[in-house]
């Protein structure tokens, strides 16, 4: 039977196919387990990874074992990108039983979704030090066999570790101290100016790229700091991390030095990365980080539209060759260019790019810029990368998974904002218009676009922050009105708690990352950890804080600071797990708002092109109290209810920015 075919994951259509009876996740598929008395055997990937595609190959796709799979097992396949409240459930179960975590995924079930035993990849026969895949079945079945009472006691003891190891932030308690950011930014800086290295970039290999990073090393303005994102900045953007012919960034860098990338491409990391370029251009005043994140935005825009939004992610491999489409040799470029003419630019093309007989990746070369090289290219050089694009474009090419993440076009809705290209400006907004239409259905927020997948909190707050973006960007009160109304939907639907209201004091243990309308899920999981994208209670509290000081409303304000005070001792303790809260508190705690009554003119826009920590921009002619009796032409700068003297100026109004700062 075919469960997966109409699935919107590009993932659980690829297995659709395979030999295994893979059954979609849901009641039909435990139960089902429930009245065969089988174990359930779940698989959770993602369409761009590298070893779920080989472990299918391996072994979902061999008969015999397919076989066992389907005799004693009722087989689950998961998309983690479409489902991430049950990839954290089991992830969770994972790692207490191994120590580590990654995908593919695999965990055996008792058929009511406890886990009982957990693992990541297996190989299709024994190898040495790791059993093969159907000595783990054989050895589970048996067990289920004839050791049910240990296999249901394990199943026991693991469900009540994964259920405190998801809900986390219910173990900490709200205090009445009030959170001191200043302490917790300095220990935060501190900690990763002394994590990088003289590569760049946050421990070993393998590397990612952590933008949230980046960012906390701008908020402080100090050399070493600046000196610790500038090295990794340009580590990332000139090494192989980066795709030089056709654009865009990998996952991360198996090697130390950011030579050697894991070829996937994600949309989340493209837009995060281009938020983190654009921020750094206007901290820094070096275009070339612009010019990083506009070449990013234009891989996105041509690599990856869709009609619906922008898809997910490429694969890292074509036609099964992990990195094919990107790898080069001497005598590839050399071809190139003769075709093209060019053939007096071979060597420095060569050098530029570090493409080299040797290569460093099985005799191939992974595009790389040469030390004293800009990441732009040299006038003399353009018509050669083009001739080494189109020439990329008639290789076999990666694999596309279309579905369409509301939370990570919400993210690239504000990297097209943070551009302020009218152009670019003007395709965000369309996108995030659009988004209203593909991703609801009966008045409720999905996360794929076919209503496949409900929304998440983290796809909740990042729509409603691109909201917000899209209002300080016009004034336009429309924006404010969806804002509001996509929080009070979030609220309704995640929060821990009594629903914040204006009428009564806020209270609650926090946001549920599972909406209320979820009915699927072992338990309703809370993420406070930051990992390549920020967690959703980080992205909450930065989405109300900031909805709270542009309304005037401190219920809102007042959940956002609820959400910080109950991660109190992560902050203050382990403040590097949670930079993503550490930059958002900063609005709950200390917010700005920069009031400027009118349309669009010098004082406002200057305001757009300042990095401010915790500023909101209230302006246009709108709703907001804050614009009451407040004149256009003038600024007023307010934090805590206290305001500064009025002024009309840029100068002026940049002193008074400075001081905040």
């Amino acid at each position: 039977m075919n469960r997966l075919a109409s699935s919107a994951s590009a993932y659980l259509r690829q297995h659709a196919t395979n030999p295994v009876d893979w059954w979609p996740w849901g009641v039909e598929a435990l139960n089902r387990a429930r009245d065969l008395d089988r174990p359930l055997f779940l698989s959770i990937g993602y369409a761009a990874c590298h070893w779920c595609h080989v472990m299918a190959h391996e072994s979902f796709e061999d008969a015999a074992i397919a076989q066992y799979l389907n005799e004693h097992f009722v087989a689950i396949k998961v998309d983690r990108e479409e489902r991430p409240d049950i990839d954290a459930i089991y992830m969770a179960a994972t790692q207490l039983v191994t120590g580590h975590g990654g995908w593919p995924m695999t965990v055996f079930l008792v058929p009511d979704g406890r886990p009982f035993l957990a693992g990541t990849y297996y190989p299709p026969s024994d190898r040495p030090g790791v059993a093969g895949l159907p000595r783990i079945l054989r050895a589970v079945h048996d067990a289920w066999t004839t050791e049910r009472a240990m296999v249901v006691n394990q199943a026991a003891q693991l469900d009540a570790a994964v259920r405190r190891e998801v809900t986390f932030v219910d173990h900490l308690g709200p205090s009445d101290e009030p959170v001191d950011l200043a302490p917790v930014r300095r220990r935060l800086r501190d900690e990763l100016v002394a994590r990088v290295d003289d590569a760049g970039g946050f421990g070993r290999a393998p590397k990612f790229p952590r933008p949230s990073y980046v960012d906390a090393l701008l908020d402080e303005r100090d050399e070493p700091a600046r000196r610790a994102a500038d090295l990794t900045l340009r580590a990332m953007a000139h090494g192989g991390l980066y795709d030089h012919v056709n654009g865009g960034f990998a996952r991360y860098s198996v090697d130390d030095h950011w030579r050697v990338p894991h070829f996937e491409k994600m949309l989340s990391d493209q837009a995060l990365l281009a938020l983190s370029y654009l921020r750094a251009s206007r901290e820094t005043g070096n275009s070339e980080w612009r010019e990083v994140a506009l070449q990013t935005l234009d891989f996105v825009r041509h690599e990856l539209a869709t009609p619906a939004g922008f898809a997910s992610s490429l694969d890292a491999d074509a036609a099964g060759v992990e990195g094919s489409h990107i790898t080069w040799t001497p005598d590839e470029v050399a071809s190139v260019l003769a075709d093209a003419h060019l053939d007096d630019h071979l060597e420095p093309a060569l050098r530029r790019w570090q493409i080299t007989a040797s290569g460093n990746l099985d005799g191939r070369s992974v595009p790389a810029l040469a030390p004293d090289e800009p990441f732009t290219t040299p006038t003399e050089l353009v018509g050669v990368h083009r001739a080494l694009r189109a020439a990329r474009s008639r290789r076999p090419q990666p694999s596309r998974d279309d579905k369409v993440v509301l939370e990570w076009n919400a993210m690239l809705v504000r990297a097209l904002f943070a551009t302020l290209d009218v152009a670019l400006v003007e395709e965000g907004r369309a996108l995030l218009e659009s988004l209203r239409t593909t991703h609801v259905v009966d008045e409720q927020w999905y996360r794929i676009g076919t209503g496949a997948a409900r929304a998440t909190a983290s796809d909740l707050a990042w729509l409603i922050d691109a909201e917000l973006d899209a209002y300080e960007l016009s004034g336009d009160d429309a924006w404010l009105d969806r804002a509001s109304t996509d929080a009070a939907y979030l609220l309704t639907h995640h929060w821990d708690g009594p629903v914040p209201t204006r009428d009564e004091p806020v209270s609650g243990r926090g946001i549920f990352e599972s909406s209320d309308l979820v009915t699927d899920v072992l338990v309703r999981t809370k993420s406070l950890f930051d990992g390549a994208t920020p967690s959703g209670h980080a992205t909450a509290v930065r989405a109300l804080a900031r909805l709270g000081l542009i309304t005037g409303r401190s219920d809102l304000l007042s959940a956002a600071q609820l959400l910080v005070e109950l991660a109190r001792d992560v902050l203050l303790q382990h403040p590097s797990s949670v930079p993503d809260l550490v930059a958002a508190a900063a609005y709950a705690l200390d917010g700005v708002e920069v009031v400027i009554p009118g349309p669009p003119g010098p004082l406002s826009d200057h305001v757009r092109l300042t990095s401010m920590r915790s500023a909101v921009l209230v302006t246009g002619s709108g709703s907001s109290p804050l614009l009451v009796g407040r004149e256009a032409g003038w600024a007023y700068v307010c934090r805590r209810n206290v305001c500064q003297t009025p002024v009309r100026t840029v100068d002026e109004l940049d002193d008074q920015l400075h001081s905040i700062r």
